[in-house]
Formats: structure tokens, sequence, C-alpha cells
């Protein structure tokens, strides 16, 4: 079957039926959410118990249930490894892994999906666990993989049924309140974990700082919360700023920042009220930057900046150039300490950020965004989740969510990486559609989407070097040899959601090259 991008997808993928992708907006809905468990508790129980062991006795953990984590201490959180290690000795299998985001900290799944104690994951993957998934064979059924928005509305609709909920929390009570603000490590918003902890029909609160009851900001409720256990370490806080977290300091990626806010500034969307987000890259790091002085310059005082909360957006909060910050996680320690001081750094969930199935996201509210991606087509559809050789290598994360939401949504990028082009004629994996794509900045100018001429005329009037997108492709095509691309098999390793659950494109497992 094909969907309404031309992507050819299996009527069935694992043990599920497919909806196919429509457009960005095309299903929604009115209906009902999912019923919630429901459980009592006796007076002055204690939640409290010694070991991850104990917990997973405590719950009925069991082959083929489903265990979800959070990912905000990123590449330096240890709870996964932790969890499954302690799965493994227990003797447990075919369990399905549902986490926001497993980073090269999780390469310790590999063994345990080779010993079939994970037989199944559903969430985005970076690094090692992804390539690894790649070469096909390895899982029982193709991975899933959702936007951080994705996730929070599957599972309110009830397409996954959490088991148990493991959920790492810097600081938590006896009783469950717990945050990831203060703590002997903390690490940022936790509230990835909010709807996991609603839902599942068992939630273990795993912390290294028993405090006083009541913890707060209660980010995860006593209400929510079956058992707390308490253990030395659960993540390392200076491995949150990792991988793309870096201010770039090229000088042809600094030439893109500086036309991305240059093209803000002319967009018609530059004026007091404005609201942004940037991506996690090194560009668009960079593009904040430029963007907080031509705001200075004119004047202008922002209504929010949305986070992931980093460095740069802190400084424009405390410059006055933004109201507020919206953040769902931190990617800096600089973000994290501005949560904690800062009443106008304010914490939100996914389910407010992006939550397809709601009566309003945040960022709905975004008048302009800059995302990257590893690549491009002349459709303006983007790829974020493999590279030009086939391989799974990153996840979702807001990409989606953001594109969908801001009025003007630009993707900044290279237009080589090394001897790679990065604008093809057909990307890889389309993970963002063009439809939600309004201008690609390169080093070599910017190409407006063709429904956008508004946008077009206002870049030209200010003199921007617009082009077209298929003209900087040909002039970059002249100046390498063809790269060799993938040849794909039928197997489909990874399926992958929009917002709404539909499948929009599958990653299938690479066969050769041409």
């Amino acid at each position: 079957m094909k969907n309404a991008i031309g992507r050819e997808i299996p009527e069935r993928i694992g043990s599920r039926d497919v909806s196919l992708y429509q457009a960005a907006f095309a299903t929604l809905r009115c209906d009902r959410k999912a019923a919630r468990y429901q459980k009592g508790a006796p007076q002055h129980e204690d939640k409290v118990l010694h070991s991850i062991e104990a917990a997973i006795e405590a719950t009925g953990l069991s082959d083929g249930m489903t265990i979800s984590f959070h990912h905000c201490f990123r590449d330096g959180d240890f709870v996964i490894n932790q969890v499954l290690d302690a799965c493994a000795k227990k003797g447990l299998k075919d369990l399905r892994l549902f986490p926001t985001a497993l980073f090269p900290a999780h390469a310790g799944v590999i063994d345990h999906i080779k010993a079939g104690v994970v037989s199944r994951i559903e969430g985005s993957m970076n690094g090692p666990v992804g390539a690894f998934v790649s070469q096909g064979g390895q899982l029982s059924e193709p991975a899933i993989l959702r936007s951080h928005g994705g996730r929070w509305r599957a599972v309110e609709a009830g397409d996954v049924e959490i088991d148990v909920a493991f959920i790492a929390a810097p600081q938590a009570d006896a009783y469950g309140n717990a945050t990831g603000i203060h703590g002997k490590t903390p690490c940022g918003p936790i509230a990835f974990s909010a709807v996991d902890a609603q839902y599942a029909k068992h939630t273990v609160v795993i912390t290294s700082d028993l405090a006083p009851y009541p913890v707060y900001p209660m980010e995860i409720q006593q209400g929510w919360v079956d058992y707390v256990v308490v253990v030395d370490e659960i993540g390392d806080p200076q491995n949150i700023a990792s991988g793309t977290l870096v201010l770039t300091k090229s000088p042809t990626r600094l030439l893109i920042a500086r036309m991305t806010a240059d093209a803000v500034v002319h967009s018609g969307y530059f004026k007091d009220g404005f609201s942004f987000q940037g991506g996690a890259g090194g560009i668009s790091l960079a593009a904040t930057k430029y963007l907080g002085d031509e705001m200075e310059k004119a004047g202008i005082v922002g209504s929010f900046g949305m986070g992931g909360g980093t460095k740069m957006l802190v400084e424009l909060l405390q410059r006055g150039l933004i109201r507020t910050i919206l953040d769902g996680q931190a990617f800096d320690l600089d973000a994290v300490e501005s949560l904690r001081v800062d009443p106008a750094h304010i914490a939100i969930d996914p389910g407010m950020y992006a939550n397809y199935d709601s009566r309003g996201c945040a960022t709905y509210q975004l008048d302009a965004a800059f995302l990257g991606a590893t690549e491009v087509d002349l459709d303006f559809n983007v790829n974020v989740n493999t590279h030009s050789d086939g391989q799974l290598l990153h996840g979702i994360g807001g990409h989606q969510d953001v594109a969908a939401g801001a009025a003007m949504t630009m993707i900044t990028i290279p237009a080589l990486r090394g001897r790679i082009p990065v604008i093809v004629d057909a990307v890889t994996t389309v993970t963002t559609p063009g439809e939600v794509i309004d201008v690609i900045v390169t080093e070599r100018g910017l190409a407006v989407n063709p429904a956008r001429e508004d946008l077009k005329d206002r870049f030209l009037a200010a003199g921007l070097p617009v082009r077209e997108l298929a003209d900087i492709k040909a002039e970059v095509d002249a100046m390498i040899q063809p790269i060799r691309r993938p040849v794909f098999g039928d197997e489909v390793i990874a399926a992958i959601e929009w917002r709404d659950g539909s499948i929009i494109d599958v990653v299938r497992k690479v066969e050769g090259f041409e």
C-alpha cells in the first residue's frame, strides 16, 4: 500500500494493523481516551523497597510484558541498564522496551536482545542500538518510533499498554512524589514519564535521593506510584549535554545560523510577543544566539522560547528578551539550574507540549522554529532518523510536533557533510512531511516551499539569497562523485509513526549498495 506521500507501507507491521498517513492534520479525533487503572491504597502504606529486584517481584513483572522509561538523563542514564540487568538475573524473557529514547549509554540493551530478554522496542534509538536493529532479524517485531507528542498520544489512546513504568527520579519522597530539578543529580524535567505513571498497571520510582515528604514540584505524583526504590546512582547529569548539543564553531555552519536569524527577522513574525523554538544541534544553538542579538537590537521582547532548555535560551530569559521558557527537558546543566531558581522557566509535559489528541499544543503557539535534518528532498520532506546509508541512528524527538505546529518551520543544514550531499531527490526515510516545512537554509542560500510565496516575497525584498532547492542540489552534485545508495530488502526493521498514529514511512533492512 502507498500512503499520501507515496511511501510503500505493508498492510501489517508485526502484529498490528496499519493506518496510512494521509496529511498532517487529517485525523482530528473526538472520542474517549483509554481508561487508567484504578487502585486504592491503605492508610500509612510503606512504598519503599530495598532493590530493583524487589520491585520486579512486587509488580509481578513477567515474560512478555511492557516496561517503560524516560530519557531525561540522556547519555548519562543508568536506570535502563540497571533494570534490564535485574530482569536478566530474574530470567525474564520477551520484554517489550518502551523508552522515550535510547542513547549510546544503553548499548547494553544489545546483549539483552541477543539473550532474548528484550524482543521488541518502541522508542527512539540514538546510536548503537539503532545500528544493531538495522541489521535485521534482531527483534520479534519491527521497532516503532514516535515523536514526543506521538508517544504521549499513544499511551492515552491505549495503543501501548504499560505493565511497569520505571521512573528515574533525582529526588523523591517515600510516598512517591518525585522531581527532576532537585536532588544529588538533577537532570531537569522528568514529566515525560507522567503519562506512563498514570496509565501503567504498576509504577516504580527509582531515586538516589530519598527526601522528606513532600518532595516538590510534584512532576510525578504519589497517587500514581506503587513503589519507591532507593539506589546509589541513577545517572550522570554531566552527560546530558552530549552529541549534537554543542554550539558550532564551523564557519559554514555559523553562516547558516546567521542566515536563519536574518530570515526570522524578515519573516513578518518578528515583533513583540514573538515565540520560537530551536533544535538541539550546533547550528540551531548559534541561530538562537544570533536571534537574541537581533531581538535586543530591535527592542523586541518575545512571549516565550520553547525548550529543550539550553544555556543560550536561558541567557535570553535573563537578558529580558523573552518573558518565559516552556521546557520539557533540559539539554544542559544551565537549564537545570534555571528551572530551579527562575519561576519564569516553566517545566511542561509532552502532553501540553505536543499531544495531537488534545485541545491544543504549545507547539501550535510557535511563530518560528529552526530544526536540523540528516537529509531533505526536493519535495521538502525531512529525514532525521536514518543516514544516507540506511542505518537507523537517530530518534524523532519533537521534530514532527514542532514542524507541524510552528507558523514558520525552517530546516538548517549544510548542503554537504563531508562528501555526502544532504539534499537528495527522495529522502531515505520520511520523518516529517514537506507540507509542514516552509524554508530550508543552507550555506548556499535559502529555499522556500512553493506553498509559502508570502515568505519568498519578504525574503527577496530584504535581499536574502533565495534560491530554488533543485538549483542548490544541482550545484552541489556537480562538485562530487555520486555516492553509493543503499539497496533495501523487504524486511521492515522499524516503522515511523506520524503524530496521529498513522505510518508515514518504514525503515527496511539494507541488503547492499548500488
